[in-house]
């Protein structure tokens, strides 16, 4: 849509841009083949909806451990409250209090299980002193597991044993992911810690690779430019290669644009709720001030209603909302 408009174009920058048949086939397949990278990605890392997610949400684990520290302080309870002379009053408001304190603790780290634009210095802090509440565990834990996982858990603590609420545990260390529950929990932007956002961000590097392996005919050279660049910003501190604007083509810089846009209004991403139409723009606006994507591009993205065109066909009625342009327009 992006490249229809600029061929449109009569006068300005793309006044003389054009794309012949066969250059409008090699913009489509390398649109089609962008991504092609992510089939070396694991799965449960695109798709990463939670800090704790793995094949599973471990956050499931995390309410059962609540529920077994609520258990144990109403076992205390009931057991107090049959000895004799024992203030029925007072233990009762000591179990609620402790119950409603577990209550919240929960919400406060389920809450943070979701991730999102940043997590606060100390709300780390509290998340580390509420995963070091203990509790007991009265089975042994190698039992029924894979002899891959045995030999990282080692040998078994004697029984019962003391477990933290929250821990980063041998077992956790797998391959080259860390799948430590305070680890994971820490992260403080989105659901993704250092090493899944890596993952993430070879997936261009591996598009690349594999697309300049083909052998693509003459007329279909530039696929690979074309789809590998749309991670590349104009400044430079892109990747996978840091290029600047004035490496990329004119196709590579409006890929760049219709990434973001479709990736931030998109409603099958199980890591984030989809974007209004103003918000997709504004963020858009942001990346154009801080130089990371084409503000001529943007500019005529905005003009030639492109942002109406996509929205009209691919988003949700209760995303669009009204726009004025001139609210996001880069500045000259």
């Amino acid at each position: 849509m992006l490249a229809e408009a600029a061929c449109r174009s009569e006068t300005g920058t793309y006044a003389e841009f054009d794309l012949s048949e066969e250059q409008w086939y090699e913009l489509h397949l390398a649109a089609w083949l962008h991504d092609c990278g992510k089939v070396t990605t694991p799965e449960y890392v695109v798709d990463k909806a939670t800090k704790l997610e793995t094949i599973y949400d471990r956050i499931h684990e995390i309410r059962m451990r609540f529920e077994v520290l609520r258990r144990d302080a109403e076992i205390e309870y009931l057991r107090k409250s049959r000895e004799e002379g024992a203030d029925e009053e007072a233990l009762k408001a000591i179990f609620e209090a402790q119950c409603a304190t577990l209550e919240e603790e929960f919400e406060f780290i389920a809450a943070h299980n979701i991730g999102g634009e940043f997590m606060p210095d100390e709300d780390i802090d509290r998340m580390e002193e509420i995963g070091n509440r203990t509790w007991l565990r009265h089975f042994d834990n190698v039992l029924g597991v894979s002899w891959e996982e045995s030999k990282r858990i080692g040998e078994s603590k004697p029984l019962p044993a003391i477990e933290k609420l929250l821990d980063d545990r041998p077992e956790h260390l797998v391959a080259e992911y860390n799948r430590g529950e305070r680890y994971n929990m820490a992260v403080k932007r989105g659901t993704l810690n250092e090493a899944e956002r890596q993952k993430i961000n070879d997936h261009i590097s591996i598009t690349i690779e594999m697309l300049e392996q083909l052998p693509f005919p003459k007329h279909l050279k530039n696929v690979p430019e074309f789809a590998g660049g749309h991670h590349e910003k104009m400044d430079g501190t892109g990747y996978p290669l840091g290029l600047k604007g004035e490496d990329m083509s004119i196709p590579a810089r409006m890929m760049a644009i219709a990434d973001i846009f479709e990736a931030l209004t998109a409603a099958d991403r199980p890591y984030k709720k989809a974007k209004k139409l103003s918000e997709a723009l504004f963020i858009l606006k942001m990346m154009t001030k801080d130089k990371h994507i084409d503000p001529l591009l943007f500019e005529l993205f905005l003009k030639e209603g492109v942002y109406q065109q996509y929205a009209e066909e691919y988003l949700e009625p209760d995303q669009i909302d009204e726009i004025d342009i001139n609210e996001y327009l880069p500045e000259n």
